[in-house]
Parts: structure tokens; sequence; C-alpha cells
């Protein structure tokens, strides 16, 4: 719980490090607004040109364009708190699940390892190796010879065989456990670092995307910063997922312990495997995330079915044309 808590505390600076770098979109605002300002007087020239070329009257809408673009530089950081407000509630939720999902993991695995020493205690065979009065009162009702002495030897190597085992096995686990933490501090590590160089270039993408031509910078923009954001959200999916395996088999462990006639043993070979499946899956969360938004919109559809219906038109002329020779 303490390594819990030292590695959530750990994300709570990288987010208050994300919030004290946002007035750098300010400063990068007024270079923006410059640069904006040429793309805009290019991007209406060249339209009116074109419309006054091919004796067409002049559509303003479009020319609207430069001007909204130059509103969202003007006032970029309400647009950046808009598009994270939009998006927060998405990493809130899934910051419960994951909360519900760890609850739920402390009190079973509490519960496991209070039924295991009760199972340990109940045979007498394993009694004295958990339990110190037990081994105490064993060794006070052995005497001094040679067969009690060999018997004395073999319990205590037992019992530190025992606790050998024990702490290699903790040990194990909590080497994997800091690695499962450490591997979603790197991915949130990442994340804020994209993210805050996305939102301080940010002014600048905006006014590139008033020249004709770099309109596609924009989108790309959006579709960065959105797919990078939700790095967080997939990560506290993955480790809720995982926490409910985690209790489905400690459920299970529960339930054969629950047995009187069940011996359990020292091994947990299957959570230190679920431990790994974690640590190499968190590296495929901006991949996920990726899955989860794609630029391209309606014009990219439209293009893609185009061209699906131009290659469908000369598949059916050359067949056509075929069956007529």
């Amino acid at each position: 719980m303490v390594l819990g808590t030292e590695f959530e505390n750990l994300h709570q600076i990288l987010r208050n490090a994300y919030d004290e770098m946002m007035p750098l979109c300010a400063d990068m605002a007024d270079v923006a607004r410059v640069i904006a300002g040429i793309g805009a007087l290019f991007y209406i020239s060249l339209k009116v040109w074109q419309a006054l070329a091919r004796a067409e009257p002049v559509d303003v809408y479009p020319l609207l364009r430069p001007f909204a673009l130059g509103l969202c530089i003007m006032f970029f950081p309400l647009v950046l708190q808009a598009i994270n407000g939009i998006l927060s509630p998405v990493v809130v939720g899934t910051s419960t699940i994951l909360e519900k999902q760890t609850f739920s993991v402390a009190g079973y695995r509490a519960q496991k390892d209070k039924l295991e020493y009760e199972a340990m205690v109940r045979d007498p065979e394993t009694a004295y190796i958990v339990s110190n009065e037990v081994f105490d009162k064993e060794l006070e009702d052995l005497g001094w010879s040679p067969k009690d002495l060999l018997t004395m030897a073999g319990m205590y190597m037992e019992r530190e065989m025992y606790k050998f085992r024990k702490s290699v096995r903790d040990g194990i686990q909590a080497i994997l456990e800091f690695l499962f933490q450490a591997a979603a501090l790197v991915i949130d590590t990442i994340r804020t670092f994209f993210l805050v160089v996305l939102a301080v270039l940010g002014p600048i993408v905006f006014a590139l995307a008033t020249f004709d031509g770099l309109q596609a910078s924009l989108t790309n923009w959006f579709t960065k910063y959105i797919s990078i954001y939700l790095w967080l959200p997939v990560c506290d999916l993955f480790s809720a997922l995982l926490s409910r395996i985690q209790v489905l088999m400690i459920k299970q462990d529960i339930a054969a312990l629950e047995d009187p006639t069940f011996i359990p043993d020292a091994s947990s070979g299957v959570y230190i495997i679920f431990m790994l499946i974690g640590i190499m899956g968190y590296f495929l969360v901006p991949t996920v995330a990726d899955w989860i938004v794609k630029s391209g919109g309606a014009g990219t559809y439209q293009k893609h079915l185009n061209d699906n219906v131009n290659k469908g038109a000369a598949l059916a002329g050359s067949i056509t044309g075929k069956t007529l020779k």
C-alpha cells in the first residue's frame, strides 16, 4: 500500500507539472498570431484571386476560416481547457473503476492470507511452521535424546525453508509489482511530455493551418492530442482488468482454502505470470489508444469511396469489353 501511495504521488506531480506548463501557451500565441496573420492574408488573397480569375462570385464562407483560427489562437488556453474538460470525465471514470478493483484486491488478499494461515495451523504436520506457539509446544514435548535432537533440527530446517521460500516468493512479487507500477509511471511521464509539447506548440499548429495546403496539420494535432490524452484511461482500464483477474484468482484460492482437507502451498506462479503480462501489456497502451481516434473524417472516407467506385467501374468496363469481344 505504501508503494502504491508513493507512485500515486508521482502521478499527481505529473498532473501538476502539466498544469504549470500551460501558461507557456500564451507566450506562443504571440508568435502564432503573426504567422496566422500572414497565412490569412495569403489564403484570402488566393481565394479572392481565383474567384475573380474565373469570373465567379466570391464565396465568403471559406474566407471565415482564418478568422476562426485567429480567435482560437487568441483564446487558446480556453480552447485547451474546453478540450480537457470534454476528455477529463473519461479519465475520472476509468480511475474510479480502477480504485474499486484495487480495493477489492486488497480485501480479498487479506482474507486469503488469513484462511491460508488457518489452514496451515489446522494441519498438525504444518502448524508448527507458521505458529510460534505450536512450535514452542512441540519443542517442549521433545526430550534430549539423539532422536529428539534430530527431530528438532529437522523442524528448524523445515521452518526456515518455509520462511525462505515465502520470502523469495514475496520478494519476486514485490519486484514485479514495483516494475508494474514503474511501467505505468513511464507511460504517464511520456504522456505528460507529449501533451505539454502539443499544448505549448498548439498555437503554432493553428497558425500554420491558415495556409492553403496545411489544413490537415490541425486535424492531425487534434487526433494526436486526444489519442495521447487517452493513454491514461486505457492504462487504468488495463490495470482494472488485471485487478479483476487477480480477484477471480484469489476467490478461487479462498474457495479451496475453505475446504478443511486442502493443504496450501507457497507457490504463486500464475500470479507472477499475470504480473509479467501486465508489465508487457502497458507498452501496448499507445497502440490501443491510437485505435480509438483516427484522423481523416468524411473527406478521407469520400476519397476512399471514390477510389473504390472508380476501380469498380474500371473493372466492370474491362469485363464488359472482354464479353463483347
